[in-house]
């Protein structure tokens, strides 16, 4: 693949050691996800990794939603149109925003590591960014969910059992 992945990852919590690795999982759920999209083109995505409390405020600011939650994707493009990036001509995708917190309880609560927990969040929020939406249930959400699990299991990361919750 010749078109040049940007991940830019920030840590912006000090609650959650960041496992080494962790880096390089990310930027590979990133670039997994595009690859089976045929996404074409180069891309730029934002990661950071966040405390619950500002998690808090953004899902406050940004969707009107009074609580902490597992990840946030902020798309920059709206059906498959992006802003470009006029120094290096990629697309933007957008940002995901990761609770650190919310993402060790969920790894314990689905008997799974830390690491496959980040990575679920990072691919499913990719798939947001991507114009894929599941808040309305149905087939879109099964779909999403296919497409979820197969970026997954290439990167050997199959899920063990079930572990997405109603609320999320």
């Amino acid at each position: 693949m010749s078109d040049k992945i940007k991940v830019i990852i920030s840590n912006d919590q000090k609650n959650v050691r960041i496992p080494t690795g962790v880096r390089m999982l990310v930027r590979r759920c990133c670039n997994a996800v595009l690859i089976n999209e045929q996404f074409e083109g180069s891309a730029e995505i934002s990661v950071r990794f966040v405390d619950d409390e500002t998690i808090h405020q953004l899902n406050l600011e940004f969707r009107n939603v009074d609580r902490s939650t597992d990840v946030l994707s902020f798309p920059l493009g709206e059906n498959g149109e992006y802003d470009i990036n006029l120094d290096t001509g990629a697309k933007m995708l957008g940002d995901i925003v990761i609770s650190m917190e919310h993402a060790v309880m969920q790894a314990k609560l689905y008997d799974h590591t830390l690491q496959r927990e980040i990575a679920f969040l990072t691919v499913h929020s990719m798939f947001h960014l991507l114009g894929y939406d599941h808040e309305a249930g149905g087939m879109e959400m099964v779909r999403m969910r296919e497409k979820e699990e197969a970026v997954l299991t290439q990167l050997g990361l199959k899920r063990n059992d079930s572990y997405y919750t109603e609320d999320n």
